[in-house]
């Protein structure tokens, strides 16, 4: 099975001033019309879609990368064995997606995550 990267995120302490300049370089759509007020970016073309969301008070900015499993409980407990912690606990959005954010054992965020299919 593939576990294809199907989302990326910049985390910012500035959200606003973060959409504005690559809104402006690269003219992405973006769109917060969805229940968590998340700013969904659309770059286009082949482009993955991702987003911006607001980074925790006592984080620098950093970019991260969703990778699809087929169980994300399962794929944290198999990454904490592995050497990961968890940031954010596995979620079930109000999409229906789950997700969660570990950190591998160099330091580096990364979020997991299932899809519901339409």
């Amino acid at each position: 099975m593939s576990h294809p990267v199907v989302r990326w995120q910049i985390v910012s302490p500035d959200p606003d001033t973060t959409l504005r300049f690559y809104r402006q370089l690269f003219r992405w759509d973006v769109d917060q019309a969805n229940a968590l007020g998340y700013s969904e970016v659309r770059p286009g073309g082949n482009g993955i879609a991702g987003g911006v969301w607001p980074a925790p008070a006592t984080a620098g900015p950093f970019v991260q990368l969703f990778v699809a499993v087929p169980d994300v409980a399962q794929y944290v407990e198999r990454a904490a064995t592995l050497g990961a912690t968890v940031l954010v606990p596995t979620s079930v959005l109000p999409d229906g997606d789950s997700m969660a954010v570990l950190r591998d054992p160099l330091g580096l965020p990364f979020g997991i995550c299932t899809l519901r299919r339409s």
